[in-house]
């Protein structure tokens, strides 16, 4: 945890924060040590960017989970588009 603080110019109390806001859930080794992921550690360092722009843990944290929530709607809703225009769509590009 240490480590992951260290990279993302946190603090371990920020990251067990960001846990207990259920915004990230690191893995844990056979010694019971928090393991983040390459995808963690950015959404760690995005939020520590939001509080430092003056918003609160929890708010930050809601944000982000919006954001990806509404990123993932956008995905969902492009992949139906393309498949709701068929071949005769990709045959005239």
């Amino acid at each position: 945890m240490g480590r992951a603080a260290e990279m993302t110019g946190t603090t371990a109390g920020f990251l067990r924060s960001l846990g207990d806001q259920g915004l990230i859930t690191p893995l844990r080794s056979e010694g019971g040590h928090r393991r983040y992921s390459r995808y963690q550690l950015r959404i760690a360092m995005r939020a520590r960017d939001l509080v430092d722009q003056g918003t609160s843990i929890d708010a930050a944290c809601r944000i982000i989970i919006l954001e990806d929530q509404l990123e993932e709607a956008l995905r969902i809703n492009e992949q139906l588009r393309s498949r709701q225009a068929g071949p005769e769509s990709a045959a005239g590009t």
